[in-house]
């Protein structure tokens, strides 16, 4: 199945209890989505002018192939005139073969290029994503510490006789906010 920047943009993700935000998956998708746009748009880039160094190389091709003719052409002629016809299209021939020769050089060095490109593209798509998950997985740990922490607080307290504690949002927000684990500089 290949995926489009639309399809990233609409996938959506079913929500369970304690899930991702989905404030930043939705960010997430959003940024994921560009980047595979942008890269698409290289892609086409790239293929429209292999397309388009093509119709040249078509073109010179073409142009050999009419001089080629013309040669003949000449031959048929006469005696002098064969000469200096066969002379000036070899010279011709020659010029359109070295224009030929540096338009393929030439295509292959920008090919070389944007394959360049690509890879570093690639490159940095994989190095994004490294440093997402690593953001991620912190994120998580101290989501999975706040939780631990928040249930130390819910059972170490004293019950009322019901089983069960009474506890004030503001004094588990104060209680989380002063358990919050310095981040390390890695």
């Amino acid at each position: 199945m290949k995926l489009t920047p639309l399809d990233i943009k609409k996938q959506e993700f079913k929500k369970v209890l304690r899930g991702y935000d989905p404030v930043e998956v939705d960010t997430f998708m959003d940024m994921l989505a560009s980047e595979f746009e942008d890269l698409l748009r290289a892609q086409k880039e790239l293929r429209e002018k292999v397309a388009e160094l093509d119709i040249q190389l078509k073109d010179y091709r073409q142009l050999e192939k009419t001089l080629q003719q013309t040669l003949l052409q000449a031959q048929e002629a006469t005696g002098k005139t064969y000469e200096a016809a066969r002379k000036e299209a070899e010279l011709i021939l020659r010029e359109a073969q070295q224009r030929a020769a540096q338009t393929v050089e030439q295509a292959n060095a920008d090919l070389n290029r944007l394959n360049n490109e690509i890879m570093q593209l690639y490159g940095r798509k994989e190095s994004m994503i490294g440093r997402l998950r690593v953001l991620l997985s912190s994120e998580l740990d101290l989501l999975k510490s706040l939780d631990m922490a928040a249930e130390e607080d819910l059972t170490g307290s004293s019950s009322l006789g019901t089983g069960k504690e009474k506890i004030e949002v503001e004094q588990v927000l104060k209680s989380i906010g002063n358990e919050r684990p310095a981040k390390d500089n890695r």
